[in-house]
């Protein structure tokens, strides 16, 4: 079936049924979704290569992922932001288009792929303090939007993201009624934005109640569990070991709780812990109860409005930056109790 065919059938103009399938905002929701229904009763699939050549555009998002080790991009939390936004790319007629790069070739990419057009937009991920690409993408007028914050760019820019700070400073308070005050943090890459937000909640926590921080009971590095296992393990031999760990990401979290049982001790009972939880498809935080007390949020879900929001930024170029802050729910699992005594 070809676009006449489909509109014919609708009784719309092909002018309709095309701009339906795009997500143009001039078109009614309502005719939007009658349009993507018939499409897909009627295994209608656009000739991609014609609409770029009747609309200008590739009809094609980009996904740059730098090589470097130093990012934790590669990983279950990044496969499930890419099924979230592949959802509404699929929906609103968008191909994905990945592009593996050494760091240093980063830069090079975007302009390359502003001057071939092989792209109509970009998803910025794991966002520094610091982010020099913001401001690249900035000065060639692409657009484009971020999953996460950049603490150090002032200029305005579209982006996704978590309320870090806040999240962390729930879980250490709710720890801290617990009697807890030896808490250790075993946090992502510090100079990542969304790790620094998640000390600096831990600490604005810990300040309030007047409790000491302690170098010892900091921990930053990739988020894997091998890592969780060792500091972990590390921290429990110290002379005053922390009765509570707060931990960046659920699967450092395992390594966290593989390290409390070789120690003999129990999780939730000797040891509490509380995770920030993205709410991964393959990768749960148990069933009925949650394995772990932790911060949750949906980075399926977070694709999914990223990937909306570009789309309407490439429709509606002139639009003002827009952005969305998610609030973690705090979730009460097995793995928090109160701090043992003595």
């Amino acid at each position: 079936m070809n676009l006449k065919e489909l509109s014919e059938k609708l009784g719309l103009s092909q002018t309709t049924v095309s701009r339906a399938l795009n997500g143009y905002p001039e078109v009614k929701e309502a005719t939007r979704l009658r349009v993507m229904e018939a499409a897909r009763q009627f295994n209608y699939s656009p000739n991609k290569r014609a609409m770029g050549l009747a609309t200008g555009k590739s009809m094609t998002i980009g996904h740059v992922i730098p090589t470097s080790t130093q990012h934790e991009m590669v990983n279950p939390v990044f496969g499930d932001f890419v099924a979230g936004s592949l959802e509404v790319y699929s929906q609103r007629g968008y191909d994905m288009l990945f592009s593996a790069v050494p760091d240093e070739d980063e830069a090079q990419t975007y302009r390359n792929m502003q001057r071939k057009g092989s792209v109509d937009g970009l998803v910025l991920q794991g966002p520094q303090v610091n982010d020099a690409r913001i401001g690249i993408l900035r000065e060639l007028g692409m657009p484009f939007v971020v999953h996460g914050r950049s603490s150090g760019v002032s200029d305005p820019y579209s982006w996704i993201d978590v309320n870090n700070k806040r999240s962390f400073q729930r879980a250490t308070e709710f720890l801290l009624d617990l009697g807890h005050r030896r808490i250790a943090l075993i946090n992502g890459l510090e100079s990542m934005d969304f790790a620094q937000r998640r000390r600096d909640g831990y600490l604005v926590a810990l300040h309030e109640r007047g409790i000491a921080t302690d170098p010892e009971l900091m921990r930053s590095s990739e988020m894997t569990e091998v890592y969780g296992h060792h500091e972990t393990r590390d921290m429990l031999q110290l002379d005053d070991p922390p009765t509570a760990i707060l931990a960046s990401s659920l699967i450092s979290a395992i390594g966290v709780r593989r390290a409390i049982d070789e120690a003999g001790l129990v999780m939730g009972r000797d040891v509490s812990v509380i995770t920030h939880d993205d709410e991964l498809s393959y990768l749960k935080n148990g069933q009925d109860v949650p394995i772990f007390t932790a911060t949750r949020s949906s980075v399926r879900d977070a694709g999914r409005h990223c990937a909306a929001m570009l789309i309407d930024q490439i429709n509606n170029p002139t639009d003002d930056a827009k952005f969305e802050l998610l609030e973690a729910e705090l979730v009460v699992g097995r793995s928090t109790g109160p701090a043992p005594q003595g």
